[in-house]
């Protein structure tokens, strides 16, 4: 476990875009056993065991902080600069004292409290001071509106050198090739790690549904096909199997691969037949022997009882598809729960389902070739700009990802 600060104006509840970056990435440190505090001026402690470290001097819009900024704005540096400064050195301290690193953010790369900055540049300067990782979302010196605002000489040129011994960490790639020209550093010494989205709070999951979603990996799928109906024969399961297995073996379609394709059958066995648990076990040899194993999930196995309304719901914010190739059907609510949620529909083309997607699904034969089908959804997904920025996201961008391939890296 490591002792983590996280520094900056201002920290969550305040709304803002790096006080929601950084109230993530403290939730994550948290979350993975460290111990994690937020320094700022303003802000408060969460309920999720992320301490607060309450400094008002660092806050950007305190009255004696925005009194100095006026002066620098115009080119001067006051003697207040210069105490205000060392008020801040002062508190720092003891703060800073019993960690471990510190995740400075944006305050070493805009003017917005210039004595926070030079009082962390000379904290950095002494022996001992501990590990520094200078986290840069925007830097003043690159942007336009901010130039009227800066001079030459200390204390804004902190903002254009490199610090000794501190790492320097950027939002983009954009951000990583400002920074190394401004400070003539190259551009392999800078460290991107990007922001994320936090795809279950987006997408407003049940606790039981990012349960059943984090169980069976589905961020990993590639599409990710629901299949909503009880496992009785009428609804044909076998073909979505048999789909599934070609859609994985299928060529990239406009650079979109399709070996990660996986498919969700939602329902437990049918209540009213003593047959469909036969059916059921049919199902699964069929899966192993198409080596399914881990890309096709029956919810039953997860949920014995079946899925609740709720959770069925997350499902259809979470998949990237509907796969319907029932044989027999009196409606079809899953077409319009679909067509709610946006998703592209591939179904049978028997006559009640027809009816509800007309025009806006794909249909295909409860006899198709699952070549075929496998290849009508390739195609439709693989031109689809909202899928691949979707697969994308869920592969690059969500916060776990980033805190597992770039944020953990970096603490060690």
């Amino acid at each position: 476990m490591m002792n983590i600060g996280l520094l900056h104006y201002s920290a969550p509840p305040i709304v803002g875009g790096v006080e929601s970056v950084m109230g993530y990435q403290a939730r994550l440190m948290r979350r993975h056993g460290h111990h994690v505090t937020l320094v700022a001026g303003r802000g408060a402690a969460g309920e999720d065991g992320v301490e607060f470290a309450d400094l008002p001097l660092l806050d950007s819009r305190h009255p004696r902080v925005l009194a100095v900024k006026a002066e620098l704005d115009a080119g001067r540096v006051s003697p207040e600069f210069e105490a205000l400064s060392a008020d801040i050195e002062r508190d720092l301290r003891p703060t800073l004292a019993g960690l471990d690193v510190i995740l400075a953010h944006n305050v070493c790369s805009l003017h917005k409290n210039l004595a926070l900055t030079s009082a962390l540049h000379r904290l950095n300067g002494q022996p001992g001071f501990l590990r520094l990782i200078l986290w840069h979302h925007d830097l003043a010196w690159t942007t336009d509106r901010y130039r009227p605002e800066l001079h030459a000489g200390q204390p804004w040129d902190l903002l254009r050198q490199p610090w000794p011994g501190a790492r320097q960490v950027v939002v983009s790639d954009a951000r990583q090739r400002e920074l190394a020209q401004l400070m003539g550093l190259p551009v392999e010494v800078i460290q991107v790690v990007p922001n994320g989205v936090d795809a279950a709070r987006l997408l407003k999951l049940s606790a039981p549904g990012q349960v059943l979603a984090a169980a069976l990996r589905l961020e990993q799928a590639a599409p990710l096909l629901l299949l909503p109906a009880r496992l009785t024969p009428r609804k044909n399961i076998e073909l979505a199997l048999r789909i599934l297995a070609a859609l994985r073996r299928h060529p990239d379609v406009a650079g979109q691969s399709f070996g990660a394709a996986a498919l969700l059958i939602t329902g437990p066995e049918g209540p009213h037949n003593p047959a469909n648990a036969g059916y059921r076990r049919r199902l699964v040899a069929l899966r192993d022997e198409l080596g399914l194993a881990g890309s096709a999930h029956f919810a039953i196995e997860q949920a014995a009882e079946g899925l609740s309304d709720e959770v069925v719901g997350d499902l259809y914010r979470l998949a990237d598809a509907l796969l319907l190739p029932s044989r027999e059907e009196g409606f079809g609510i899953p077409v319009l729960e679909a067509g709610l949620s946006r998703l592209p529909i591939f179904c049978s083309d028997i006559e009640p389902l027809q009816a509800l997607g007309e025009r806006d699904a794909t249909y295909f034969s409860p006899e198709a070739d699952p070549a075929v089908v496998a290849d009508a959804i390739a195609q439709r997904l693989g031109h689809d700009p909202a899928y691949r920025l979707a697969v994308r996201t869920r592969q690059r961008y969500t916060w776990e990802r980033v805190y597992a391939e770039n944020i953990a890296p970096l603490l060690r």
